[in-house]
């Protein structure tokens, strides 16, 4: 009988040492996977707070980038409307002024200037002469036969030319219109300045805007 406690007694002490043992590797190993789940959480957390610094990097710079790109675009579009009123200013300007010089004593040679271009634009062998009411009074047969010579000097060509009836011009300059009528040659101030436009603001470009540029 005592024989059969003490080996229950056995049994039961190991089945607890087992037990206990059983358990603690339990524990041991629900504890490394604890340890191995933080310190792979520490790692995420990490990581995503390393792409959470980088994105907000990138868009910080891009949001820069953009500020910078608008005010620059901001400053140019400025800029060159600054410009474009400077130059409208100064042509209307130069057109003012040519407009004074109509009583001027040497508008005349002026004139025959314009009238000689245009008779050489437009090539014909008789053209009719229009000009503004100021202008039509300088010019007379005396004018117009210096402006049929140079034509002559400089092309060889001959050209006729009358004083045409039609009502003056309204803007400063002359118009050449041939004797059929089919073609003419505009040398009015504001064509002028039209034709010679690229190259006037190319002038008043480098004289005012260039040292602005190099500074």
């Amino acid at each position: 009988m005592e024989s059969i406690e003490r080996e229950k007694a056995a049994l039961i002490s190991g089945i607890e040492t087992d037990a206990r043992a059983e358990r603690e590797k339990i524990i041991k190993e629900a504890q490394t996977r604890a340890a191995e789940k933080k310190k792979y959480s520490e790692k995420k957390i990490e990581s995503l707070l390393d792409e959470a610094r980088t994105k907000a990097q990138e868009q910080a710079e891009a949001a820069k980038k953009k500020i910078i790109s608008t005010a620059e675009r901001e400053v140019k579009r400025r800029s060159m409307r600054i410009r474009d009123t400077v130059m409208q200013d100064i042509l209307d300007r130069v057109e003012k002024k040519l407009g004074s010089m109509t009583g001027d004593e040497n508008y005349r040679s002026v004139l025959t200037g314009w009238l000689t271009e245009a008779a050489i634009g437009l090539d014909a062998e008789s053209a009719r002469v229009n000009a503004s009411s100021e202008e039509r009074k300088l010019i007379d047969e005396t004018m117009l036969s210096e402006v049929t010579e140079r034509v002559r000097k400089q092309t060889g060509g001959q050209v006729e030319l009358t004083l045409s009836d039609a009502e003056p011009l309204k803007y400063q300059g002359v118009i050449l219109t041939a004797a059929d009528g089919r073609t003419a040659f505009n040398n009015q101030v504001r064509t002028r300045m039209l034709r010679n436009r690229r190259e006037i603001q190319m002038l008043i470009y480098n004289s005012l805007f260039t040292d602005d540029q190099k500074e």
